[in-house]
């Protein structure tokens, strides 16, 4: 109506003009309107636009179509088209197109135009600053954008999702326009919001449900929960939410066989707007459940029907799961597809297809397209920009002229994982198909990550303040120690490992450590090798002595300590049997100790050696070194010494034997079991188990156990200081060393500071759930849930793993490459420990390095 409003003013001033004047002086609402009776062709003499301050003319001349020198009726419909053609930009609050002078047949137009105001700025109230913050970023409104009807629409369509994909259901959105005094045209939009209250859920009721109860299908709907649920999830009614619980209901009855199942309607009942709460009805179709029937294959020329139905491990009448059939024939590591996968056949094709469904039993055909064997051409590494390609390529387990196999690649990743050298969420193994030659390249994308690891600290521990200064070269090259273009800072790029640490409280405490690891020996094979050399020095009786005292008066110091110095060589290599996860370690050692009334051992006073053979039977197959989500790591391993006892001619009953006499040359055989399990239960989150235990054992009772090699346990694992001669066990919730036990001549004396600890038995496990905060390179950082159990025995009569000491935390762990991994854990010991009354109560920990 108003087009054609427009157009009969149009005519009227035609008319008036042409009946009165050459030129219109007559103001536009004094002109008279006529009727279409008597309509004529005008030639266009001009058209100009007026009323625009923002927009091109020439794009609105363009978009009217009126040009100069075409003839018009008028009145007519061109005019309300061209009316019409302008509305629908929404750009415009007013359009008028009036005919300024007419002169015998030509006609001067003008199109008038009144913008939408712009906007100057926009301002949200009802909501909080962060609100505010997330809204301004979704509705995206910009100054000086035109204000139009589809831009106010969208604004308030995208507020309300946005609260109502929080459980809003009823926000409500306003939107008015303020014009500024000062700039024409421009408008402040103020946005105003009223969320009301969350819809509630106080009931969830199921209808059509027949083979599952209500209560088992509300605990597959994992977001949507009712109101006395509500305990780790909102009860909030959000519509996003609900359709992915629907969908998991669904994804819930296909898995138990019921592949027709639907969610036909859901709807809410009000039962109070004073508390917005709602009940939730959901109707379902369940249908049928269906069974696995006859399962054929086509086209498999290579592997028995017989064997490729064993892999697939689903037989007839088993319940139909689409799920576990897909995972049978394509995801799983021992699936159907990694048969021909792992042996070369890479150009294969496998296509599941129905051929009958009859009452509740699904006959499958699945046809095979075999293709020819593909070979490895070439193996690419890109990415190692720091280590040498020998390195990574050692790894690799594809090589060129082997046939393909996923397999490999899988271990090939796992392997460049392992190093440490790499970031493990970045390597991307990348098969590249040669049709014409039936080949294929693969190529590794690997990415570089800093594991150099620098230590400068100050610590206490002991009751002294200890200064520690280390560096650990992970990826050394000792082959180029003298190229000086190779000193930046140290020669690097070969994979060794080279280790120095040193720690000293002044004259009270001293440690010096040296080790260097070659882990391909000879670089053909996977044989390690390594080498390391340690002193250290600590003063008993200087224990919690002022560091500044010792500083001011050297000779104030007591003179009560020991000192151990020693070596050890190593030899590694990766077995074949019974897999190639599996490696055996020799390690020979030799330890000299010299204590001068030093308590803390069974012996105090003389001179002992401890020369040892470890062999320790390893299996590795974490998937990755820093936050493994799946694998083991198991080591079986014993050192024992020559029985000395048996061939010297010592008499061991002799009470009057010191204790150099008794342990000259110390003797025990010492078993150890480690084992690590990593299992993820979704995505991330990772469960984990470690189950440990030592035995130290003797072989002659009348020399009695070893006074070194013995467990101390409790605590966070750290002493503060080295200290050979004792393994240091931890055990979250407890103080340090305060489940080893106490002994005085072979007996138990708990609580008793002036008897011996021994503790030559232990057994600890653990189960953690972890959870990633971060995963980057630089900064892996995860948190933790732990229960603990463990404890120390004096003698293996004494083991009892029943009566062990439990304890429960929280934890936080950080892997920095420059310092490796710093972890803080709080844990409550529920038990009383060797030393103190009661239970051990609220405890805090401080770890440094992997333990294992």
């Amino acid at each position: 109506m108003r087009n054609l409003f427009l157009a009969i003013l149009l005519l009227g001033s035609a008319q008036l003009l042409q009946a009165q004047t050459d030129s219109l002086d007559i103001p536009y609402d004094e002109l008279k309107v006529l009727d279409y009776s008597n309509p004529k062709e005008y030639v266009i003499a001009d058209v100009t636009i007026s009323g625009i301050r923002y927009i091109q003319e020439e794009v609105l001349l363009s978009i009217s179509g009126l040009k100069k020198g075409n003839t018009i009726t008028l009145p007519g419909d061109e005019i309300t088209r061209v009316l019409n053609k302008f509305w629908d930009q929404g750009l415009f609050s007013d359009i008028k197109i009036t005919a300024t002078k007419i002169e015998g047949d030509s006609a001067w137009l003008d199109i008038y135009m009144l913008e939408r105001p712009r906007m100057l700025r926009f301002t949200i109230n009802g909501v909080t600053k962060t609100e505010s913050q997330d809204l301004q970023e979704k509705i995206n409104l910009r100054s000086g954008q035109q204000v139009t009807d589809d831009i106010l629409d969208n604004t308030k369509r995208i507020i309300r999702d946005h609260f109502i994909d929080k459980g809003f259901l009823n926000t409500e959105v306003s939107i008015s326009q303020q014009m500024d005094s000062v700039r024409v045209n421009m408008v402040e939009l103020v946005i105003d919001v009223d969320k009301n209250d969350r819809i509630k859920i106080d009931e969830i009721f199921f209808r059509g449900n027949e083979v599952f109860p209500d209560k088992r299908l509300r605990r597959v709907m994992k977001n949507t929960k009712k109101v006395n649920l509500n305990i780790f999830k909102s009860s909030k009614l959000i519509a996003e939410k609900l359709k992915e619980d629907k969908a998991s209901l669904i994804e819930f009855y296909n898995e138990n066989g019921y592949r027709d199942a639907k969610v036909l309607s859901d709807s809410v009942e009000i039962l109070s707007e004073e508390e917005n709460r709602v009940n939730l009805y959901i109707n379902i179709f369940e249908g049928n459940q269906y069974h696995f029937g006859e399962i054929s294959w086509i086209g498999n020329t290579k592997y028995p029907s017989e064997y490729l139905n064993a892999v697939l491990g689903i037989e007839k009448g088993d319940v139909f799961d689409q799920t576990v059939f897909d995972e049978r024939l394509f995801i799983d590591e021992d699936a159907v597809n990694s048969v021909y996968l792992d042996n070369g056949y890479l150009f294969f094709d496998m296509n599941p297809v129905e051929v009958s469904v009859e009452n509740d039993t699904i006959d499958f055909e699945i046809r095979i397209r075999e293709g020819e064997q593909a070979t490895v051409d070439k193996v690419i590494i890109t990415g190692n920009t720091k280590t040498n390609e020998h390195v990574a390529r050692r790894e690799i387990w594809t090589k060129p002229g082997d046939l393909f196999s996923k397999q490999d690649i899988i271990r090939s990743v796992r392997e460049l994982a392992s190093l440490g050298h790499f970031d493990p969420e970045q390597i991307e193994p990348n098969p590249i198909p040669n049709d014409q030659d039936g080949t294929v390249d693969i190529e590794y994308k690997l990415v570089e990550r800093a594991n150099d690891q620098l230590e400068v600290s100050g610590g206490y521990g002991a009751g002294m303040l200890i200064f520690t200064a280390g560096i650990r070269f992970s990826n050394f090259a000792a082959g180029r120690i003298f190229d000086k273009g190779a000193w930046r800072p140290v020669p690097s790029g070969d994979g060794q490992t080279l280790s120095l640490r040193a720690q000293t409280n002044g004259q009270i405490y001293q440690s010096y450590n040296f080790s260097f690891i070659e882990p391909w020996l000879g670089g053909k094979k996977r044989n390690s090798f390594s080498v390391s050399l340690f002193y250290s020095k600590i003063n008993q009786a200087g224990l919690g002595y002022s560091f500044y005292n010792a500083i001011r008066d050297r000779n104030s110091v007591p003179d009560n300590y020991m000192k151990i110095s020693g070596a050890s060589i190593g030899l590694g290599r990766r077995l074949n049997w019974p897999d190639y996860l599996f490696t055996l370690q020799h390690s020979l050692s030799y330890q000299r100790y010299f204590l001068n009334d030093y308590s803390g051992f069974l012996a105090q006073n003389g001179t002992f050696n401890n020369f040892s053979l470890t062999n320790t039977l390893g299996r590795n197959s974490t998937d990755q070194p820093i936050y493994p989500r799946s694998g083991s790591n198991i080591s079986l391993s014993l050192q024992l010494t020559p029985p000395y006892s048996a061939f010297n001619d010592v008499d061991y009953t002799n009470p009057d034997l010191t204790d150099e006499e008794r342990y000259k040359w110390v003797e025990y055989h010492r078993w150890m079991f480690k084992g690590d399990w990593y299992k993820s239960i979704i995505g991330n989150l990772v469960f984990y188990t470690r189950m440990h235990f030592g035995y130290l054992a003797m072989y002659n009772p009348n020399v009695g156990p070893s006074p070194f090699e013995s467990f101390d346990v409790g605590g966070d694992g750290l002493a503060g200081y080295n200290l050979y001669g004792r393994e240091t066990i931890a055990m979250r919730g407890y103080e340090n060393g305060s489940l080893t036990p106490r002994v005085i001549d072979g007996v138990e004396m708990p609580g008793n500071n002036q008897a011996q600890k021994s503790g030559n038995v232990y057994t600890k496990l653990t189960m953690e759930l972890r959870y990633p905060v971060s995963l980057n390179p630089s900064a892996t950082i995860f948190v933790l849930a732990f229960a603990e159990a463990g404890d120390a025995w004096y003698s293996i009569e004494d083991f009892s793993p029943y009566q062990a000491k439990r304890s429960l935390g929280v934890g936080l762990r950080a892997f920095l490459p420059m310092f490796g991994l710093l972890g803080v854990d709080w844990g409550y010991g529920f038990d009383e420990a060797y030393e103190g009354a009661g239970v051990s109560g609220s405890q805090f920990h401080f770890t440094i390095g992997q333990q294992f």
